[in-house]
């Protein structure tokens, strides 16, 4: 019994003095923790603060309310409603083709060899290498053209606005694509064909299902920079009631209807929704995809 109590007694003492040791990694994740959470409750404040302003928050009940989200919903002057459905729309069908498009043109780099595969694969990385914005006078040159000869996918219109997106991401989802593609074993490939597979079989049965993981990473970071896109939108989409969320909510303080910001942040908290909720249901392909990479040996 001695010598248990004291082999306990020992534990305990090293138990502390790595506690000891280890404290001021404790204070540091604290205090990235607090500078996360800080904007979030201010904005949540904000929110619920009826004076509609940034300074004068608080967690009086006098100072929280709910008149900032019914004056985003029942002023006239703010389409919210249909911003939201404008963004969900453009964003989750953009979102769709540009994980399907990634995927058929990693699949082919990573799986078929072509002549000028290896110097198309560069030119994709290159591309990307050159910030969007210097590309923004040619897109509008060339979508203005585009809007003479089809009307419906130019200019003004959701259409011209995915196609947009859709050119604007393929190389970097390609590129993250294929390098997943490329640990999967091809003998998984060759099994298959000798069990008389077809192309489309291994690709759509075998390597979408172990691409999972990748797909969904690919699909929730492609919504989110799509439904916090104000620059493009801005620039494509012409009219105020057609316009996506953030150029919508941008409107609201910049002076085009009136500078509320209890308003703003309403509408910017209910905007993150969307996104915690695909979260939430891609969170168990993310952890597949970690967990199968920490154990392949």
């Amino acid at each position: 019994m001695t010598s248990v109590g004291t082999h306990r007694a020992v534990k305990q003492k090293k138990r502390k003095l790595k506690r000891d040791r280890l404290w001021w990694r404790y204070l540091v994740a604290l205090i990235a923790i607090l500078f996360a959470l800080a904007p979030l409750v201010w904005i949540i404040l904000s929110a619920l603060n009826p004076t509609g302003g940034l300074a004068t928050v608080s967690l009086s009940k006098d100072m929280l309310g709910l008149d900032n989200f019914r004056t985003l919903f029942n002023n006239p002057d703010y389409p919210y409603l249909r911003w939201y459905k404008n963004s969900l729309m453009v964003s989750s069908i953009a979102a769709v083709f540009q994980v399907m498009i990634g995927t058929m043109s990693a699949y082919a780099f990573s799986r078929i060899k072509f002549k000028g595969r290896r110097m198309s694969l560069g030119g994709l990385l290159l591309l990307q290498m050159f910030p969007q914005l210097l590309s923004l006078v040619a897109i509008f040159l060339f979508m203005s053209k585009v809007s003479d000869i089809v009307p419906a996918l130019g200019i003004g219109t959701f259409a011209g606005l995915i196609l947009v997106y859709l050119g604007g991401s393929m190389g970097y989802n390609t590129y993250l694509i294929k390098g997943f593609f490329d640990t999967i074993p091809r003998e998984l490939d060759e099994a298959a064909t000798v069990d008389g597979a077809s192309a489309n079989q291994i690709f759509f049965k075998i390597i979408m299902p172990l691409a999972a993981p990748i797909l969904a990473v690919v699909a929730l970071l492609a919504f989110i920079g799509l439904m916090n896109d104000f620059v493009l939108a801005s620039i494509f989409l012409t009219k105020t009631e057609d316009t996506t969320l953030a150029v919508g909510l941008h409107g609201l303080v910049s002076g085009k209807y009136e500078t509320n910001w209890g308003v703003f942040a309403a509408g910017a908290l209910l905007a993150a929704i969307p996104v915690v909720i695909l979260f939430q249901l891609l969170q168990r392909f993310i952890v597949e995809g970690l967990a199968s990479g920490s154990v392949k040996g």
